[in-house]
């Protein structure tokens, strides 16, 4: 099933949920995850691999941190082809001075803001969709 690619669609139709949670970006110079982590989400570069993690698991872990986030799914199925929608929801949460670290999934985008910010964040995509021509 294809994902969809017409912006204004894609804007009206996000409707972003807040999961419950804090989440925590990690990095494992050795490349090797720890035994009970459940990864949210991974990226290796080239100084060690990123995780994502619920903040819980990254303390048993003994992991360490300095970013505290909230994760937003954008509910609606964007094509990874898709030109515009990172850009129109990335530049209404900087115009509110909100940070945001996306990850691009399969079906959805997911937005990483910082755990303060999560509520302010929620109106500002719900305003831009509500916006959405």
């Amino acid at each position: 099933m294809a994902g969809e690619t017409a912006l204004a669609t894609l804007l009206r139709s996000m409707s972003p949920h807040l999961n419950a949670g804090e989440y925590v970006f990690c990095t494992l110079p050795d490349y090797r995850i720890p035994d009970g982590c459940e990864v949210i989400g991974s990226f290796r570069e080239q100084e060690g691999l990123t995780l994502i993690v619920e903040r819980q698991q990254a303390e048993q872990a003994g992991l360490t941190y300095d970013y505290i986030a909230a994760w937003i799914t954008l509910n609606v199925h964007s094509a990874l082809e898709g030109v515009g929608l990172t850009a129109a929801f990335a530049n209404a949460l900087g115009q509110a001075g909100i940070s945001c670290n996306v990850i691009a999934g399969y079906y959805h985008d997911h937005l990483f803001v910082g755990r303060g910010d999560a509520e302010r964040a929620m109106n500002v995509l719900h305003q831009l969709a509500a916006n959405a021509e």
